[in-house]
């Protein structure tokens, strides 16, 4: 289906564009119980409306890490994060804007192989951009539901790991959604890193983490659920972690972190 740049079909709350030639009265993402709707309603915008206003960001993290986020801010504001890798670079969960600056700067840096998304919230405009670098969108089928812009670019996966190249791989760690994962990095940083998304929230202070089922509405997992999280994520390698949103940077001591938060919601079970 041929999207018109013109037509409004991406939630404002949320920022996912719906590929589909009907559009519902109510964004499905938004009106599950993890997110929300705006507080004026359900209101959708256009790619055009957006272009008129918006630019990407780009922050280089370590060497091999970049992040990227619109300016100004728009619908829920994550990041994505761009990996420098020799066997090709993986974008890291995905923006609802796109431009020809943004192309450029990411082909002088070698181009996208691959985009791995961590939950629905941040689908976005990912056939957007696996146009543009002509590259695969790897989701895990436990999400399949939840596509809101099909296409031949989505390659769904199951189990529990999905490897790439050069030692990175999508972890699945269910929890905020049943499909949502991590993307391991063993050989960046000094020790291995890990971009969480929301899958695994780091709180403003970095002395925290937390593990939710809904983070805007404060809904708990269920202990089974955090098990499952600790199960994937502590025989991995990492020091460092990058989450979803601008505060979400530990250059060090993040297992630790982890261990320490992990341990304290299971705790009050």
């Amino acid at each position: 289906m041929i999207l018109s740049p013109s037509a409004k079909n991406i939630c404002n709350t949320c920022g996912v564009r719906y590929g589909t030639s009907i559009i519902p009265a109510i964004c499905d993402i938004c009106a599950d119980d993890r997110q929300y709707l705006g507080f004026t309603g359900q209101t959708w915008t256009s790619y055009n409306e957006l272009a008129a206003r918006s630019s990407i960001r780009f922050c280089r993290l370590q060497s091999t890490i970049y992040d990227l986020r619109i300016t100004p801010a728009f619908a829920i504001g994550q990041k994505a994060h761009l990996v420098l890798s020799p066997a090709g670079n993986v974008l890291w969960d995905c923006l609802p804007f796109i431009d020809d600056q943004t192309i450029a700067f990411v082909r002088s840096l070698g181009g996208i192989s691959a985009i791995a998304i961590s939950h629905p919230h941040y689908y976005s405009l990912m056939q957007d951009w696996a146009t543009a670098f002509d590259c695969p969108i790897y989701l895990h089928a436990n999400d399949k539901e939840w596509i809101k812009d099909p296409g031949g670019y989505i390659e769904l996966w199951s189990g529990s790991t999905k490897t790439l190249w050069d030692n990175i791989s999508i972890v699945h760690t269910g929890g905020h959604f049943a499909g949502s994962t991590i993307l391991h990095l063993p050989d960046h940083g000094r020790s291995g890193c890990l971009l969480t998304g929301d899958s695994i929230y780091i709180a403003p202070s970095r002395r925290h983490m937390a593990f939710m089922y809904s983070y805007p509405n404060h809904i708990p997992l269920p202990k089974k659920d955090i098990e499952l999280i600790y199960e994937r994520v502590h025989p991995l390698p990492f020091d460092a972690m990058y989450g979803a949103f601008e505060w979400m940077n530990i250059t060090e001591g993040a297992r630790a972190i982890f261990e320490r938060s992990i341990s304290r919601y299971l705790s009050i079970y």
